[in-house]
C-alpha cells in the first residue's frame, strides 16, 4: 500500500475515516461584516481543518501513528493538506488525491464569545468521501479504527456505514464514531443495524436530542444505548459530558478555568483525546476526563488543532 508520510511508517496504530479540508478563520466577526466594505478583524488564519483531519493531527502530534482515510483535490490547497499530513507523520494513502475534485476550504466566522458561522462549498471534497474510497481490509496493526463523521457524507448512509462498521468488528478493532447533526431527519431506531457495532459513540448534546427525538442528554444516551452502542459519551461544553453504559451512569465536569476564544474544533480535540487515552488503556472515566481537557485548551486558541 503506498503511502506518503514522513517517518516511512505503513502501520498506523490508529486509523481515522473522514473529511480534510482547509479552514479559513475570521476573528472576531460581528454583523457589521455585512454592512460595511472593509472590516478590520484582530486575527485572519489559515488551518487544516474537518473532523478526521483534526483528530488525525492532534493524535499524531501526541506521538500516535496515525493513518488517514480520505480524498482531496490535485489542487493548492490538497498540496498544502499533502505537506501537512507529511510534516506530522500522518499516513495517507497515494490514491487519496483525485484529479477533478476540489479540496474543500471553509471560511470560518468567529464572534467574540467564540461562537462560529461557517461558509462552505458544498461541491468540494469535504462531502465527497464514498465507500468504495476506504481501503479494507483495514491494517492489521490498526486498534483503533474512528470513523468522523456521521452525517457529513452523502453517499455514505446507514447501509454503507453497516457495511463499513461490520468489517471493523470482523477484524476485532475498537470502532469509535464522531458525529454531527443529522440532515435528513435520521432516527436513532433508523441507524439501529449500523450504529449497534458502534464502541463508543461521541455526539455533542444538540447532535444527540436531534438524533434521538428526546428531551434531555440522559434520555438521549438511554435510546442509544438501547440500540446496541457500547459507550455513549455526549459532549456537553462547559458541562463536561455525560457517559452511559450497561453498567455506567456519570457526569464528568469539564476543566475548571476555561477562557473560551473559538470552539472551531473542540469536539475533534475531545474525541482525539479521548482515542489517545483509550490507546493507552486508560479506563473510561480517566478517557473521558483526558477528553474535557483537550476540549478545554481547544477552545482557548484559534484554530482547531494549535493548542497543541
Amino acid at each position: 500500500m503506498d503511502k506518503c508520510n514522513i517517518r516511512g511508517e505503513i502501520n498506523p496504530e490508529i486509523l481515522i475515516i473522514g473529511a480534510a479540508i482547509l479552514d479559513i478563520l475570521v476573528r472576531p466577526v460581528g454583523v457589521d461584516v455585512f454592512r460595511v466594505g472593509s472590516y478590520n478583524a484582530e486575527d485572519i488564519r489559515m488551518s487544516v481543518g474537518a473532523d478526521a483531519l483534526n483528530e488525525a493531527t492532534i493524535l499524531a502530534k501526541m506521538g500516535k501513528s496515525v493513518g488517514l482515510e480520505t480524498v482531496i483535490g490535485k489542487d493548492k490547497a490538497g498540496k498544502l493538506i499533502l505537506d501537512h499530513c507529511r510534516e506530522q507523520g500522518i499516513l495517507l494513502r497515494a490514491d487519496s488525491v483525485r484529479e477533478g475534485l476540489s479540496t474543500g476550504i471553509n471560511v470560518v466566522l468567529v464572534e467574540e464569545d467564540g461562537r462560529r458561522s461557517f461558509l462552505t462549498n458544498p461541491h468540494g471534497s469535504l462531502r465527497k468521501l464514498r465507500l468504495e474510497d476506504i481501503t479494507v481490509p483495514f491494517p492489521e496493526s490498526a486498534k483503533i479504527v474512528c470513523f468522523a463523521s456521521l452525517f457529513v457524507f452523502p453517499e455514505i448512509r446507514t447501509r454503507e456505514l453497516e457495511i463499513l462498521f461490520a468489517q471493523v468488528k470482523k477484524q476485532n478493532k475498537i470502532l469509535c464514531v464522531d458525529m454531527t447533526k443529522c440532515k435528513n431527519h435520521e432516527t436513532a431506531e433508523e441507524m439501529e443495524s449500523a450504529l449497534r457495532y458502534v464502541d463508543y459513540l461521541f455526539p455533542n448534546d444538540e447532535e444527540a436530542l436531534l438524533l434521538t427525538g428526546q428531551k434531555s442528554v440522559e434520555e438521549s444516551a438511554e435510546v442509544l444505548l438501547n440500540i446496541g452502542v457500547k459507550h455513549v459519551v455526549i459532549k456537553c461544553g462547559a458541562r463536561g459530558c455525560y457517559i452511559r453504559t450497561v453498567q455506567e451512569k456519570m457526569w464528568i465536569p469539564a476543566a475548571e478555568g476555561v477562557k473560551c476564544v473559538d470552539t472551531t474544533g473542540a469536539g475533534d480535540s475531545f474525541a482525539a483525546g479521548f482515542i489517545y487515552a483509550l490507546s493507552e488503556g486508560q479506563n473510561l472515566k480517566d478517557c473521558a476526563q483526558y477528553a474535557n481537557i483537550c476540549g478545554g485548551k481547544a477552545v482557548e486558541v484559534m484554530g482547531s488543532t494549535e493548542w497543541i
